[in-house]
């Protein structure tokens, strides 16, 4: 079972790497194998039980609004508008927290495409949390499972699955997926404004207690048009 209904998505940038297809759309309306890269989220979290989303929106907003509004699955959503200044991922997830009436929750990026392996992304967070030991759990995936990905990964992971970042010059062993659980805690004493993810991370790598838990699918990094077609023919051949 999993331990929350509720997740938020992170889907407000500019998704510059995708001009220029995100020149009349937001990235999460580009088009994926048939359906918007935003569905193929929300067909995740209906299949893993999640009910209740809250979604932050800044740039080409109503569009996705009005997209969020005929959504096939009978998911709650609730609209963080940054149309007036985009708040990035640690800003982003600051100001939605009002209206996430759930901790710990998952959180994720609206352009994640994945197949899960014998266990649901969700169900593996699921299983490793624990919420006396941490504050937030990342879904990583070895550079084995991750397709169309170049970059030279982000985390090590210790013996106990606690995190450290990737070391200047160096190859990491695990990319993050964009998929997390979150405990509220980790989001104690924010700055004001924009700013990253990573101040809460860092703060918590610093307290022991970011951790990790491995994918079991693939995972595809579609941050390109490039990156479009082969995709679609590794999911239909999924």
């Amino acid at each position: 079972m999993i331990v929350t209904d509720t997740a938020m998505i992170m889907a407000a940038g500019y998704g510059k790497r995708m001009r220029p297809l995100t020149a009349t759309r937001p990235k999460p309306l580009v088009q994926v194998a048939g359906k918007a890269m935003i569905d193929h989220v929300y067909e995740h979290l209906w299949n893993a039980g999640i009910s209740k989303t809250v979604v932050n929106v800044h740039y080409l907003a109503d569009a996705l609004e009005a997209h969020l509004g005929g959504l096939k699955y009978p998911i709650d959503v609730k609209i963080s508008d940054e149309r007036e200044a985009l708040l990035e991922t640690g800003g982003g997830m600051t100001k939605a927290l009002p209206l996430i009436d759930a901790d710990p929750f998952f959180c994720l990026n609206s352009d994640n495409i994945w197949l899960n392996g014998s266990r649901d992304a969700f169900q593996i967070l699921s299983d490793d949390w624990d919420a006396d030991k941490m504050d937030a759990l990342l879904l990583l995936v070895p550079h084995k499972n991750a397709f169309h990905h170049n970059g030279r990964g982000d985390f090590h992971l210790d013996a106990e699955g606690r995190i450290s970042w990737r070391k200047s010059g160096r190859v990491a062993p695990y990319i993050f997926t964009g998929i997390q659980l979150i405990s509220k805690r980790l989001l104690r004493d924010a700055p004001d404004g924009a700013f990253s993810t990573r101040i809460f991370w860092d703060r918590a790598m610093e307290d022991g207690r970011l951790y990790g838990a491995l994918h079991e699918g693939q995972w595809f990094d579609v941050g390109t048009p490039e990156a479009i077609a082969p995709t679609e023919a590794a999911l239909l051949s999924g």
